[in-house]
């Protein structure tokens, strides 16, 4: 019988630890978000806000985000993972506190943006915490799989949970809710081991800018592909809540089709790490992006929940293995040093999409109706598989 290395078991078994603590970490701040996410445009459309209100309170989640992105990636590249972590889950908790104590419209505008901020600080925390965990390409595609099934189950969680408490108790009881889970992320960031590299510099000494990054043709690309997606989902977020009241669907019932994508798109992650070797993510992100341009395009013309919900599944076997292949290139075409600062310029790509396309997706269903934001962002993302047909087969070639 071959002998077993304690020092290797033990490494395996930390390492294994601090991965579900990483996920633990992460299910707590984005299911406070996705669960914001739906309950505040529901709570908006219940007091009779217009399309135009609701678009602004959604953008409102990308504002802080927005301005804050690059100078968090900066402090989790001097500082390590535990300030910035424990920073966004206190920034959430507090965001859905005032949520509680409030139900006027202003203060959801201050839980939004409040929820926003935590979300985004604790995530590039997160995402390059994981990043480094990693030894070679493959095993980074695997972690950023495992990692990325938390946003599955935060979706799937944070919804339902805000959605069964709206349906049976009421919007506070849902806000007191979502306030639990950015407590978790607090108590799983004392498992990860702490480091602390210092800021990157140029040779005269001086901070280098986070925008010389796109001087990288392949991060130019990993960039537009992440807005594309996030475009995706912001009209997802937006306009399927609209949809749902139009259809007369319940708010457990949105949850439904919310849920239905979350579970899709898990088990798509689930199975990237055992195939890993043999996955191109150009071919992924092509396809991926087609598949979810049909699903927009077939979107308004479902009028009950369970077609929703097939839809929303099929998005999510789509855009399931998306996220891990762009966030293991992304990492693989970034300097080790500065990996936390590209993922906050990332970040903020990201969010000036969700901070801009809410209150574009505003304006259009007020003049046109709900339907064009789907088919619009159909169209988009047609453009977008396209642009992703020319990325390198996999990222060592580029």
């Amino acid at each position: 019988m071959p002998s077993v290395d304690p020092a290797n078991l033990r490494e395996r078994s930390r390492f294994g630890w601090t991965l579900l603590t990483l996920v633990a970490a992460q299910v707590g701040l984005h299911g406070c978000l996705n669960g914001m996410r739906l309950t505040v445009p529901l709570l908006a459309v219940n007091e009779a806000h217009g399309s135009a209100v609701i678009g602004l309170l959604m953008s409102l989640f990308a504002v802080f985000p927005f301005l804050l992105a690059i100078p968090a990636g900066r402090l989790v590249d001097r500082r390590g993972y535990q300030i910035a972590t424990r920073m966004g889950a206190l920034l959430s908790f507090v965001g859905v506190t005032v949520a509680v104590l409030s139900p006027e419209i202003w203060a959801l505008g201050i839980s939004a943006s409040l929820v926003g901020a935590g979300s985004a600080i604790g995530m590039i925390a997160l995402q390059r915490t994981a990043g480094r965990l990693a030894h070679g390409e493959a095993q980074r595609l695997r972690i950023f799989s495992w990692v990325a099934l938390a946003p599955s189950i935060a979706t799937f969680a944070g919804p339902m949970l805000a959605g069964l408490l709206i349906d049976y108790v009421s919007y506070r009881a849902a806000f007191v809710g979502l306030a639990l889970l950015p407590i978790g992320t607090l108590l799983a960031t004392t498992q990860v081991p702490i480091e602390a590299p210092r800021a990157p510099i140029n040779s005269s000494g001086a901070p280098l800018k986070a925008w010389d990054l796109l001087a990288n043709r392949d991060l130019r690309k990993m960039f537009f592909i992440n807005w594309l997606i996030a475009a995706c989902w912001d009209a997802h977020a937006f306009a399927l809540p609209i949809l749902g009241h139009e259809r007369g669907l319940s708010a457990s019932s949105i949850a439904m089709v919310l849920a239905s994508y979350a579970v899709t798109s898990a088990t798509v992650r689930l199975t990237i790490p055992f195939l890993a070797e043999y996955l191109q993510p150009r071919w992924l992100m092509t396809v991926a992006l087609a598949l979810t341009a049909s699903v927009f395009l077939l979107y308004p013309l479902l009028h009950s929940a369970w077609a929703m919900a097939v839809c929303a599944g099929i998005m999510g076997l789509g855009l399931g293995g998306i996220q891990p292949a762009v966030m293991s290139s992304l990492h693989t075409f970034t300097p080790p040093a500065r990996q936390g600062e590209a993922l906050g310029l990332r970040s903020t790509v990201i969010h000036f999409s969700t901070l801009v396309m809410p209150i574009s997706f505003g304006a259009v269903g007020a003049v046109l109706g709900v339907a064009p934001v789907f088919w619009m962002t159909g169209a988009a993302l047609s453009a977008g598989a396209w642009a992703a047909f020319g990325l390198p087969s996999r990222a060592k070639d580029a």
